[in-house]
């Protein structure tokens, strides 16, 4: 008998942004919403099965879109009451994921935004594919 499997692969292709923040999430977004000139709202959580026996974990979420070349940035914290999103980077209090083309100009000046602000310990881009629990990330 002939066997099909099937295989999966996940769609990383994002820019990830590692912040180390002890603020809230919304005092947070306020911040880089008025230092960088963004509008990032809150959305529907972002939500993770880790059993499907268990109800999801819930993590805050934040959106902002650019229409001019389509971009999006999501806010993600790392954090909720349940545990952490990516265990690994339990240093990490939020992630910032840009979908989209982005080019190196505009990253430049988001990074810089962001490590100038008083409150963000780091800011910093991170490969998602070294990551264990990639999958958690995927929007």
């Amino acid at each position: 008998m002939n066997r099909t499997y099937l295989k999966l692969t996940l769609d990383l292709d994002f820019i990830l942004i590692a912040i180390t923040a002890p603020l809230k999430d919304y005092v947070l977004c306020h911040k880089i919403n008025t230092r960088l000139n963004t509008q990032f709202e809150k959305i529907d959580d972002h939500e993770i099965f880790y059993n499907i026996d268990e109800p999801a974990w819930s993590f805050s979420k934040y959106y902002f879109f650019v229409e001019q070349g389509e971009v999006e940035y999501y806010l993600i914290s790392n954090r909720s009451s349940d545990g952490l999103l990516v265990p690994e980077m339990a240093n990490v209090d939020f992630f910032i994921i840009i979908k989209e083309f982005i080019d190196k100009e505009d990253l430049s000046y988001l990074l810089n935004g962001l490590n100038k602000l008083p409150d963000i310990q780091v800011a910093a881009k991170i490969d998602p594919t070294k990551l264990r629990s990639k999958e958690n990330l995927v929007i």
